[in-house]
């Protein structure tokens, strides 16, 4: 089975958990296999390998995204960046030039595209299977999963099918309604649309050709920044004709804000967190390394990390987006393909950041013209390079590095490094990549 895996997404409806870098679906408060939490993603990937240990999977993301998804799945998995945002239909075209001309994916194959967060058990990955059968030797060209409303809402979109039937022609797609119109929707056998569907490949490159101007994968990354912005059910699914709908019934959340993830949460705690029994329906998830303590909340989500404090009632934090999108600030938390970062303290001209360094990996060899740095060495064995000359680093060790000066630092095991940044001009911007250093 060919999964492509859209993971988009600013971070918005999170805060202060989620960043332009760190997603929804890369936040670890889902409960795990074994006890740990885990994130969307990691969960998604999970049970996706449970139904179908061969499943060949690649995820559709931007540049921003790519570390986190190697923090998370390792090099495990396929990744199609997209250079440049530019909605669906142009993220799932590039998706599928990748298959053909990199994985090298035959045009008569099924492939399923859906979202990278949706909260469901493994009967939805059974029918995924289901889905790629039909698309694979059904008469429809575009194959839809439609999910069966649990209440008439207005969050989603609809899939009108002709009849009650599995498996269904489509009648026709509705926008997201007001409440009295989706319980019309419901009265007629409506569905929930989802953004998942499958058809075979060669459909997808067709439609793509269509309305894109491009040749082949490359040439479609590399123009891919003038592409036009549209949706794939704009572009493609409400202009099909030939279009069906498979019903699925099981569990299914879209775990797009506060108030709908604190339901998939298994403890109203995470972190260091307090609430006393006269605390009702109340979710706290805490990054911070301070205690926080809740008395008499009922009906609330609180939520901190270094990004900042988020204090709601759980209706209202559907209504977060407009204020986040105000506010300005250094991103405090990121995971990386490397490791992770910290940011503990920012003065005038100083910055000091924890990094921990996941074992077998290392920073990029590199200077600063303007900033001085200095390491400080708080647990695990690695060898830091300065200047071409490497040296071995434990716990207890302190390294100073100059302006100009070149420097990485290699992982044996875990490392964890406080990293104090001294100068008048602290930026990402300051920064000279180097080859790798010949010396490890």
């Amino acid at each position: 089975m060919h999964i492509i895996l859209l993971s988009g997404g600013s971070g918005k409806r999170l805060w202060p958990l989620s960043n332009d870098i760190r997603s929804k679906q890369f936040i670890k408060m889902l409960p795990g296999k074994d006890g740990e939490p885990e994130s969307m993603i990691m969960r998604v990937y999970r049970q996706i390998t449970q139904v179908d240990k061969d499943a060949d999977i690649t995820i559709a993301t931007g540049k921003k995204q790519v570390s986190a998804i190697k923090n998370q799945l390792g090099d495990k998995v396929n990744i199609c960046v997209e250079p440049d945002r530019r909605d669906t239909f142009p993220a799932i075209c590039l998706a599928a030039a990748f298959l053909k001309d990199v994985r090298e994916v035959g045009e008569e194959e099924a492939v399923v595209i859906c979202p990278v967060d949706p909260y469901v058990e493994l009967s939805y990955f059974e029918t995924l299977r289901e889905l790629a059968f039909l698309a694979e030797e059904g008469e429809a060209n575009l194959t839809l999963m439609g999910m069966e409303p649990t209440y008439p809402s207005e969050k989603y979109g609809y899939i009108i099918p002709e009849d009650k039937e599995k498996v269904s022609r489509v009648s026709t797609f509705r926008e997201k309604p007001d409440v009295e119109t989706a319980k019309e929707y419901l009265r007629q056998g409506a569905l929930w649309n989802g953004g998942v569907f499958a058809c075979k490949l060669g459909y997808l490159l067709k439609k793509a050709h269509e309305q894109l101007d491009f040749t082949d994968y490359r040439n479609l990354y590399e123009t891919y920044p003038s592409q036009k912005k549209i949706s794939f059910d704009y572009a493609v699914a409400e202009r099909e004709p030939s279009i069906q709908v498979l019903r699925y019934s099981g569990t299914w959340k879209d775990l797009g804000t506060w108030n709908t993830f604190s339901e998939a949460m298994e403890e109203n705690g995470l972190g260091k967190v307090i609430l006393n029994d006269t605390c009702e329906n109340t979710h706290v998830v805490n990054e911070l390394n301070i205690p926080i303590l809740c008395m008499g909340c009922k009906n609330m989500v609180i939520a901190a990390s270094g990004d900042g404090i988020l204090i709601s009632d759980k209706e209202q934090s559907s209504y977060i987006k407009p204020f986040v999108d105000e506010m300005t600030g250094q991103v405090m938390y990121a995971e990386k393909s490397w490791g992770s970062f910290t940011v503990l303290d920012v003065q005038e001209e100083s910055m000091t950041i924890k990094v921990v360094l996941l074992p077998g990996h290392s920073l990029h060899y590199h200077s600063h013209e303007h900033r001085n740095e200095v390491w400080t060495i708080m647990s695990g064995q690695g060898r830091a390079i300065i200047d071409g000359q490497e040296r071995k680093v434990k716990p207890g060790d302190v390294i100073s590095m100059p302006a100009g000066c070149k420097h990485t630092i290699y992982a044996d095991t875990e490392l964890k490094i406080i990293e104090v940044q001294l100068g008048r001009d602290i930026t990402v911007e300051d920064k000279i990549k180097y080859p790798d250093c010949d010396k490890v």
